[in-house]
């Protein structure tokens, strides 16, 4: 309370009530705090004003807010630390990454290639706003609101990253995310770059979340992957899914998705051809390699697979987690 009161900028008014008013300020706050019983920081919402406000005692709001400070109280933001609350135990979830380590570990003693794949957040083409900061002279003008009937068209970015070869590719559609856009993107990536790294392929490892266009549950993303991939070009398909709420972990998130807003930081997105050139100027100092390419296909939703298409798959199972993981052969 001695040296609240020996504050600089404090009245005489102010320091000879300091006691009072810590008194006051403790009994309004029984009800107002919230905490962290381990490091005992304590932080409240309710602004310094309305704290003044319902004192009896004459004091500022700046008064208020020195003596929050010195009795452990501080502005705080939301944390992200309260994990998911999931169905899945926790030993099939370690099981479950145990697998996916030894997937990664065989294919890169093999050099067999494994991808990570996943969409990132849909995008709104316009002069939007976009979160972060730029180095630029000026502040770039952008529209004082997001109103989505003002966007030219909504970017959906869908991401496929090549584990072991350290490079990417986005497949920009304007469509739906479906299963048949994100087989579409992966079919793509093997004419395109798999093919050619990997000379002669005849299998491929796939590293996904567990919902989504590559669900585990998604039906048409597996008769995608069987009629698409495994007869069109022959490959031995293995996917291995990532238990529910573990997304984060998928290598794709942190090694390609995290890029990618890290370059656009800041800058609009007011066109398909700014997205590109964003994507493929991405570089960083273990060498990510991106390739960009629009989509323009126009996909529907709803589509429906049947239980004679289903029966029909040349599909695997694995015995501990079939519904994470399986592997679809050419028919």
């Amino acid at each position: 309370i001695q040296n609240a009161s020996a504050s600089r900028g404090w009245s005489q008014k102010d320091r000879k009530k300091s006691p009072e008013i810590i008194d006051c300020i403790a009994k309004l706050m029984r009800h107002e705090t919230a905490g962290d019983p381990m490091t005992s920081l304590k932080w409240t919402h309710k602004t310094t004003a309305k704290i003044a406000e319902k004192l009896r005692i004459e004091v500022s709001a700046n008064t208020v807010s020195r003596l929050l400070r010195k009795m452990g109280y501080s502005l705080k933001v939301n944390h992200k630390q309260l994990a998911r609350v999931s169905k899945t135990p926790p030993a099939d979830r370690n099981a479950q990454f145990i697998h996916i380590g030894k997937l990664r570990k065989s294919c890169a003693e093999e050099g067999r290639p494994i991808i990570s794949i996943d969409t990132k957040k849909k995008e709104a083409i316009g002069q939007f706003k976009n979160d972060g900061t730029a180095w630029n002279r000026e502040p770039i003008a952008v529209n004082d609101h997001d109103f989505l009937s003002d966007a030219i068209d909504k970017a959906v970015p869908y991401g496929i990253y090549d584990v072991e070869a350290n490079c990417g590719t986005v497949s920009v559609g304007n469509s739906k995310d479906t299963a048949e856009f994100a087989v579409d993107s992966i079919e793509k990536w093997l004419i395109n770059e798999g093919e050619s790294r990997y000379k002669g392929i005849k299998k491929l490892a796939i590293l996904a979340d567990g919902g989504g266009s590559n669900g585990s549950n998604n039906r048409l993303w597996k008769h995608m992957l069987q009629k698409q991939l495994a007869n069109r070009h022959g490959l031995t398909i293995t996917v291995a899914h990532y238990p529910p709420g573990a997304s984060k972990w998928n290598p794709i998130e942190h090694r390609l998705f995290s890029e990618i807003s890290k370059n656009w930081k800041g800058k609009p997105l007011d066109s398909y051809e700014t997205v590109l050139n964003y994507l493929n100027t991405i570089t960083t100092q273990s060498g990510l390699k991106v390739q960009a390419h629009r989509i323009t296909r126009v996909y529907e939703t709803g589509i429906k697979v049947t239980d004679e298409e289903m029966q029909a798959l040349n599909i695997s199972y694995d015995e501990k987690f079939p519904k994470w993981n399986y592997t679809i052969f050419p028919s």
